[in-house]
């Protein structure tokens, strides 16, 4: 009990100074000699691999994160069984997105980057998912669990409730990390920047009213999306309680230029041969798109319930705001996948939603099969951002004054376009 007692104290202590072991130095010392058997020489997984560029380093370092992923094999080090193992990684998930949070909130210093910027968390993340791959504990643990544990906690499906307050509209949104990193590793996902930012943020609808905002995180991996994380981060906020949300929407980095509200959901993956960030496929294609595992029953495409005609009228700058209502589809009858402007055709099979066949449709239509059948007068949708372009030419260069407006003005624009969807109509 004494050594769950000092893990929480150490949690509340990362959220607002730095990681700290859940003993004193020279103790977690001996404990780590005790406890812990040499780290192992493992093979890290695709994702993880990419740490081995010096940029990744640089990039926690620079966003203040770096103790979170030096302490944390020490910490690990003092748990004695599965049980408290568990328990640390949910106060160290937790605590890492509390510190991210803040950090992109202005409330926490530490390092040079912009605020905003959302690579530190992923890089931090995953530096120390690496760590508990390689950790050698005397005991026998179900690894896959364990981080499962932490992936949820350092995202906000943990430790992250709205404050209940009468009269004062819950707006529940996730965002995605940065994807396509072995063509860019510099790369951030305007999408995770705004989540970070605006969770917990209370803001002024339109009407004038009050409203809250919360938000996750989410990864950009298929298997993540076969185990249910969609499903557990929204259930909470579809269902009735001190969690349930008045409006969902699912938010990824879309087009060059402008933001998309999309209008239809398709149920198929088809974004194949485009790699996941654990360089896996998905096993669909626009000429043979599947359906993903373990997705419930539903239609092949949903149409969105949020009211894109009062935030296409209203936000506008600096980026347009347009309603996509492009779907493909196999028509029925067909065997060919075809292009539509103007959403699907009765019958039809889902090809690609106005998101495409990839995760950012997939999430959407996820959370929103989800939104039908736990709370269907809920409004959610999906809204894409542009991209977020701005880096330096200079492959060294983490971070640059362009880059750094742009992905500002993307998290402004998004919090109008909530501002006025979420309105009580």
């Amino acid at each position: 009990m004494l050594l769950l007692r000092r893990a929480a104290s150490a949690a509340a202590l990362l959220v607002t100074v730095l990681p700290v072991t859940i003993a004193s130095p020279a103790h977690a010392a001996a404990d780590a000699a005790s406890a812990c058997r040499p780290p192992a020489s493992v093979p890290l997984d695709a994702e993880q691999s990419r740490l081995a560029d010096a940029r990744t380093t640089a990039l926690i370092e620079r966003g203040g994160l770096g103790d979170f992923v030096r302490r944390f094999p020490a910490a690990l080090c003092t748990t004695r069984n599965p049980a408290e193992t568990g328990r640390l990684l949910d106060a160290w998930g937790e605590a890492l997105w509390q510190a991210s949070v803040r950090r992109a909130q202005g409330q926490r210093p530490g390092g040079d980057l912009a605020p905003g910027d959302d690579r530190p968390l992923y890089w931090a993340r995953l530096g120390m998912t690496a760590a508990l791959a390689r950790w050698q504990p005397e005991f026998t643990v179900d690894r896959a669990a364990l981080r499962a544990r932490f992936e949820d906690a350092s995202r906000g499906l943990t430790g992250n409730a709205f404050r209940t307050a009468p009269g004062v509209r819950r707006i529940f949104i996730s965002g995605f990390d940065p994807f396509g990193l072995d063509a860019e590793i510099r790369r951030a996902n305007p999408s995770g920047s705004a989540a970070l930012q605006l969770n917990g943020r209370r803001v002024t609808l339109a009407d004038g009213s009050p409203a809250e905002i919360r938000a996750v995180v989410l990864p950009v991996r298929y298997a993540d999306f076969d185990a249910g994380m969609v499903e557990r981060a929204f259930t909470p906020h579809l269902t009735a309680g001190p969690a349930a949300a008045d409006i969902i929407t699912t938010v990824s980095q879309g087009y060059p230029g402008i933001f998309t509200l999309e209008d239809w959901a398709g149920r198929a993956r088809s974004a194949d041969p485009y790699p996941d960030n654990a360089r896996a496929l998905s096993g669909g294609t626009r000429e043979h798109p599947v359906t993903a595992p373990g997705l419930g029953p539903g239609p092949e495409f949903i149409r969105t319930t949020l009211p894109t005609g009062a935030v296409t009228a209203a936000v506008q700058t600096p980026y347009p705001v347009l309603l996509n209502s492009d779907v493909t589809e196999i028509p029925a009858g067909g065997t060919a996948p075809v292009d539509r402007t103007d959403g699907p055709t009765p019958g039809s099979r889902a090809v690609a939603g106005g998101g495409g066949g990839y995760l950012s449709n997939e999430v959407a239509y996820r959370s929103n099969r989800l939104r039908a059948e736990l709370a269907p007068h809920l409004p959610g949708g999906h809204l894409h951002t542009p991209v977020l372009t701005g880096l330096p030419a200079d492959p060294q260069a983490l971070t640059g004054p362009e880059f750094e407006r742009n992905e500002s003005a993307i998290t402004a624009e998004v919090r109008a376009v909530l501002e006025h969807a979420a309105v009580r109509c």
